[in-house]
């Protein structure tokens, strides 16, 4: 979690050298682990986080297990960065603001398709969302052979169609996906407005508290069962605070167009957690599209790497 030791407010994202924490200092892993490590943690913290939210969807159905992620999330971050009120400028405002309702949208938007269509194909449907904006964001045309490679890898792992599923929860899952790649935008401007995480636990309460009349609508009682706020708790710390924190990092020092290819590691991620835990055969379809997707994020990240840094667009 991030400390109150922020970078000057000076301190832009180009600023900054790749690896090198900005001033004032940060947790060990940050700084060793780099704006690329920070993006695969999250990753595998936020599919870990998926596999409990779908056992708690029964008990709370899907609103009310966001309500629960949401809150437990904003009440961990506001404890935990206590971001100061006042000295902010109304622009910084609206950005919060405006990353809360994102953030609230696209978990409800992607547990409303999860309770509706299979999980992968959720999450593979989700993810051209932030590959579209990779395609947006791109000042190089390599950067669009990444895109479409990974495009490929994703549409293998999704079995190469979707005819079959329930056509709302396919409109969900691309909404999701609509979402995140402007979570992956806002995200980025409220690391440069607010210091460490302070933005994002502010965007966090806002998310929460939008969100909290639905929940209640939905499940009522259900939400104050003491085994559903647990398990709603783990959500929040593996699907929420963490990937969440270690995104916002990231984008400090990272494109938002090599940000999104990395992106479309989720499913491979989720692939690859179903062989090794629940010991699910890979088929070779879905096998090569791990390969795909590797190879995608591999070419966007020396792709940067032989560019040099690069500011997050500002959308």
């Amino acid at each position: 979690m991030s400390t109150r030791n922020a970078a000057s407010p000076s301190t832009s994202p180009a600023s900054v050298a790749p690896g090198v924490s900005p001033a004032g200092g940060g947790p060990r892993a940050r700084r060793s682990l780099g704006p690329v490590g920070l993006v695969l943690a999250g990753g595998v913290s936020v599919q870990f986080g998926g596999a409990l939210a779908v056992t708690l969807m029964p008990r709370a159905g899907a609103l009310g297990v966001v309500t629960l992620r949401l809150l437990v999330a904003a009440v961990v971050l506001l404890v935990v960065c206590r971001p100061r009120l006042r000295g902010h400028s109304r622009t910084d405002w609206g950005t919060v603001v405006v990353f809360g309702i994102t953030m609230g949208a696209m978990n409800g938007l992607f547990y409303e398709a999860v309770d509706r269509i299979p999980l992968g194909a959720a999450v593979t449907l989700e993810v051209l969302g932030p590959l579209t904006l990779s395609v947006l964001a791109s000042r190089r045309a390599v950067n669009l052979v990444w895109a479409a490679l990974a495009l490929a890898g994703v549409f293998l792992l999704g079995g190469g169609g979707f005819s079959d599923l329930d056509p709302v929860g396919v409109a969900f899952a691309l909404g999701a996906g609509a979402m995140w790649a402007t979570y992956i935008v806002f995200s980025a401007r409220t690391g440069r407005r607010f210091p460490q995480a302070d933005g994002l636990a502010l965007a966090m309460g806002v998310a929460a508290l939008l969100f909290l009349p639905l929940g209640v609508a939905e499940s009522g009682a259900k939400l104050l069962d003491p085994v559903t706020v647990g398990l709603g708790a783990g959500v929040a710390l593996l699907s929420s605070v963490l990937p969440y924190t270690l995104e916002l990092l990231a984008l400090r020092r990272l494109p938002a167009s090599t940000f999104a290819v990395l992106m479309s590691l989720e499913p491979a991620i989720a692939a690859t957690a179903g062989f090794v835990i629940l010991d699910q055969a890979l088929s070779p379809a879905q096998a090569a599209a791990i390969a795909l997707v590797v190879a995608a994020s591999m070419g966007a990240v020396r792709t940067q790497v032989g560019r040099g840094r690069a500011a997050v667009p500002e959308g």
